[in-house]
């Protein structure tokens, strides 16, 4: 109350999952009560599986609201090959992964995670982060599993987002894009790269004109992220 008197947003991180304060107080933007990716600093596989949480919480923790997740980790590890390295922390997952969450999980103030040298290494990543909506007009549940994987689509005035996670299990989905519309789109796609089972940074950007349908390859701890425009 004292900070909506004064003008000033609200981030509760560290804290509970949301109880419905934001609804009185729309200063509120966000809350954390979730199990964050600042965990990897210090967590190890098998024992702390976060690709397998990623695809979890949209179902259960998300129901309460918002969350305050940081994404948007460019240094990324496949099951084989992640470590807690402190100094340069990493992600379980792919660099697709890390985009995807971006769309799926609802955050009205996002966070970039990294260090900002990361981000000027990688302009493609960040300008597509840095594009992503904190607050949308329309979402699509497309398709999903508890515990397996998640597609979400999500709409901010005529330009759609796609994102998609998916657990340790390789897996391709075929999404009816039949809620675009009438008219001709064009589909900004980054989907996991061909080597991303050695190194779970490789990711692939296309760029197509839209189809009835759209097909995404998703590597383990994969996922994919896209914006259609008309």
């Amino acid at each position: 109350e004292i900070g909506a008197k004064y003008k000033l947003v609200m981030d509760f991180h560290g804290c509970h999952q949301p109880t419905g304060l934001q609804r009185r107080f729309p200063n509120v933007l966000n809350y954390e009560g979730v199990f964050g990716l600042e965990q990897m600093r210090k967590r190890q596989l098998p024992e702390y599986d976060m690709v397998e949480f990623d695809v979890t919480i949209p179902y259960i923790r998300y129901v309460a609201g918002f969350a305050d997740y940081t994404p948007g980790a460019m240094k990324n590890g496949s099951y084989t090959n992640f470590r807690d390295v402190r100094t340069e922390p990493m992600s379980q997952g792919t660099r697709c992964r890390q985009l995807g969450m971006y769309v799926v999980y609802e955050s009205p103030f996002n966070m970039l995670c990294d260090t900002p040298v990361h981000y000027e290494r990688e302009q493609e990543c960040t300008d597509f982060i840095a594009a992503v909506p904190t607050v949308w007009d329309e979402t699509v549940a497309i398709d999903g599993k508890v515990g397996d994987y998640v597609v979400v689509a999500r709409r901010k005035g005529d330009v759609w987002y796609i994102g998609g996670l998916t657990g340790w299990d390789e897996r391709k989905v075929e999404i009816d894009l039949g809620f675009l519309g009438d008219g001709k789109w064009t589909v900004e796609l980054f989907s996991d790269g061909v080597n991303v089972d050695r190194n779970a940074k490789d990711y692939k950007k296309s760029e197509f004109a839209a189809d009835r349908t759209l097909t995404v390859n998703m590597a383990p701890g994969g996922g994919f992220a896209a914006r259609i425009r008309k």
